[in-house]
């Protein structure tokens, strides 16, 4: 008997173990990396242009030949691990002394303009009576002078460092697709400048809340944003509070009278009647706030068609109720909950259920203890901080989650439209992963939808994709960043400053329209002719310093260097008339116009054609004095703006080139 049950225990261990060993053996399989490209009938340097095409800013020189060289599996790899060694770019950022603060030290030291204004009069600076008198300039030069003299600095200038080190990290990064999906992520979970209380937190947002966590858990990710001051103050989560009861009120209010006296039915009447005054009392004092609670379903995880409805909004607002920020600074934001905080402390606040973590508070007094129910899930009475992060890890984890990620990851990466067949096996992957990020990359890159027609070059750079692939592919050497910020500005976007919680939209055609198209072709005209400042570039050497000899190899050499393991046959035709074209700018402003309407999915809305299709060599005289049928030499010098710089700024602005 006792052998049987030892025979028993045995095989029951031996088959939960093969279960955890296959379960490992099945997750560590899933993040093998095999790449079906070759059944894709494309070459391995082909493969490569795709693969730096999706996860980097754009290719180097020669990078597609040093990536198929490598193995294109080793150098998502490394990629994918996101530790590679950045010597040169940090000796870059050593510059900027202000984008490692924390939260705390911007508050003190790059206060916003009310509370120096506040200061300036508790300090003598300023008499409150002068402030109504109109007299703006006296103001801002004593205010200027109480700044320096206090040591403070404008917030301007922590957001100039901020859009400095963005815009070099794309550039000039080794971890190129830990970047790219920094950009992913931060704009998933998007905050914005132009929203005054959470502006001073943004950096440090994606510094530490975005940038560590692209390749973990999406349940860690979402936790993280969904306690940081900067996502707190931006959808109002931070002022958010409801009705604290104490436990016993609750029971009081939820008990039966039955079998109650008469006596005893009237004293319970009156204590409800009593809690149930104080719950309206202190309802007037503050308030629900539901915006972070719709977002955190509709864009962050569940999305729009999630099966959520209003009252799980509502409900949900509530168990997040008292989710706020610590006292950030010396009278910052957070600043009420100091005496609270110092008064309880450590111990004090875990006794009463406060949680007090980095920049996050969360403040029982605030918190609406009632029973909820989210998407049928009960939260009972007495709930605190826990509750919230019950909830949000039920979110990260839905169904519903797992789909809505996995397309939206497949929208950046593959298709404007996905194929249905890629987002379910990544959802699968996401679910069977626990949200593993990587993991659901690994699949999508593991599919032949990844590697079909209908993904090659079928992206659209935004404008910030395209001045990185740009610098990139012409190894520019960045001294001024800020002077490339402003052109992407100028393109159509303003980065950190989308106000929509929802982020920018990730398709062709939000990006694309007539303005926008002339912007492109007058940015790469711009710095190929070497036109914005701190921009530098020496187009001869991309081509080892070897003169084209004529303006046709000039754009042909070019653009196969711009655009490697690309078919350039038509692209190359549809140039060549535009090349010297003292109308360059009209054209392609008429031309986008033309075009704008029918909407060519061949060139992205984008088609160059020359209205004057004389060939070129009969239209153009060269700055040599030659003829154009005399088969010039281009001229190469670096730093003017010659024929080369021509070529290669009308190959950037090119339709081939707006193609990811």
């Amino acid at each position: 008997m006792k052998g049987n049950t030892r025979n028993f225990y045995m095989c029951a261990i031996l088959f939960c173990c093969a279960i955890v060993f296959s379960s490992f053996i099945r997750i560590k399989g899933a993040d093998k990396i095999a790449m079906p490209y070759k059944k894709a009938g494309l070459t391995t340097e082909q493969a490569a242009a795709h693969l730096l095409s999706r996860f980097t800013y754009g290719a180097k020189p020669d990078q597609v030949e040093e990536v198929s060289k490598m193995g294109l599996e080793k150098w998502l790899k490394k990629q994918l691990e996101g530790n590679l060694d950045e010597k040169n770019l940090d000796q870059m950022l050593s510059q900027y002394d202000a984008i490692n603060i924390s939260n705390s030290e911007v508050e003190d030291r790059f206060p916003q303009g009310p509370r120096i204004t506040r200061w300036a009069v508790r300090d003598g600076y300023l008499h409150k009576d002068s402030l109504n008198t109109g007299n703006n300039k006296y103001q801002r030069e004593i205010l200027q002078t109480y700044m320096k003299d206090k040591g403070y600095r404008p917030l301007q200038d922590l957001y100039r460092q901020f859009f400095n080190q963005k815009i070099l990290r794309a550039a000039y990064g080794e971890n190129q697709l830990r970047e790219i999906m920094t950009d992913f992520w931060f704009n998933h979970f998007n905050v914005a400048l132009n929203k005054t209380q959470c502006a001073s937190f943004v950096p440090a947002y994606e510094r530490d809340v975005i940038r560590p966590n692209v390749f973990g858990s999406f349940e860690a990710l979402l936790l993280a944003t969904a306690k940081s001051p900067a996502m707190l103050m931006y959808l109002d989560n931070s002022a958010s509070s409801g009705v604290n009861v104490p436990m016993e009120d609750q029971e009081m209010m939820g008990m039966s009278d039955t079998g109650m006296s008469t006596e005893q039915k009237a004293k319970r009447k009156e204590r409800v009647k009593k809690i149930q005054q104080q719950i309206q009392n202190k309802k007037k004092q503050g308030g629900l706030n539901e915006n972070y609670a719709r977002e955190v379903m509709e864009l962050h995880t569940l999305g729009v068609d999630g099966g959520y409805t209003q009252n799980d909004v509502t409900q949900a607002a509530r168990v997040l109720t008292g989710w706020t920020v610590a006292p950030l600074g010396k009278e910052g934001y957070g600043v009420g909950n100091r005496n609270l905080i110092e008064r309880l402390g450590p111990s004090g606040l875990k006794d009463k259920g406060f949680v007090l973590d980095g920049d996050f508070f969360f403040n029982a007094n605030r918190h609406d203890n009632g029973e909820k129910i989210v998407l049928g899930k009960k939260f009972p009475a007495g709930g605190g901080y826990d509750e919230g992060v019950e909830l949000l890890k039920m979110l990260a984890h839905h169904q519903a989650t797992a789909k809505f990620i996995s397309k939206k990851l497949a929208v950046r990466f593959v298709n404007d439209v996905p194929p249905t067949s890629l987002v379910d096996k990544m959802a699968k992957t996401f679910t069977s992963s626990k949200g593993d990020i990587k993991s659901v990359l690994i699949t999508m890159v593991n599919s032949p939808e990844f590697w079909s027609e209908q993904a090659l070059r079928e992206k659209t750079k935004s404008p910030f994709e395209l001045a990185m692939s740009a610098v990139r592919s012409l190894n520019a050497d960045i001294t001024q960043p800020y002077e490339l910020y402003s052109w992407i500005n100028r393109m159509g976007q303003q980065m950190y400053y989308y106000q929509a919680p929802t982020g920018f939209p990730d398709n062709g055609q939000y990006w694309i329209n007539t303005g926008s198209l002339l912007n492109r072709m007058n940015f790469g005209l711009a710095l190929a002719s070497q036109r914005i400042p701190g921009v530098k570039l020496n187009l001869p050497a991309l081509n080892s310093n070897k003169e084209p000899e004529s303006i046709e190899a000039a754009l042909v050499t070019y653009s196969k260097l711009i655009m490697p393991e690309r078919e350039l046959g038509q692209t190359v035709a549809r140039l060549k008339p535009m090349l010297n074209d003292p109308n360059l700018h009209q054209k392609v402003a008429q031309a986008a116009a033309q075009n704008s309407a029918k909407k060519d999915s061949n060139n992205t809305g984008m088609e160059m054609q020359n209205a004057d299709t004389k060939p070129a060599k009969e239209k153009m005289k060269l700055g040599n004095g030659r003829k154009a049928n005399e088969n010039p030499v281009v001229k190469t010098q670096a730093g003017t703006n010659t024929m080369l710089a021509q070529v290669v700024g009308v190959i950037i602005g090119s339709p081939e080139f707006q193609r990811k």
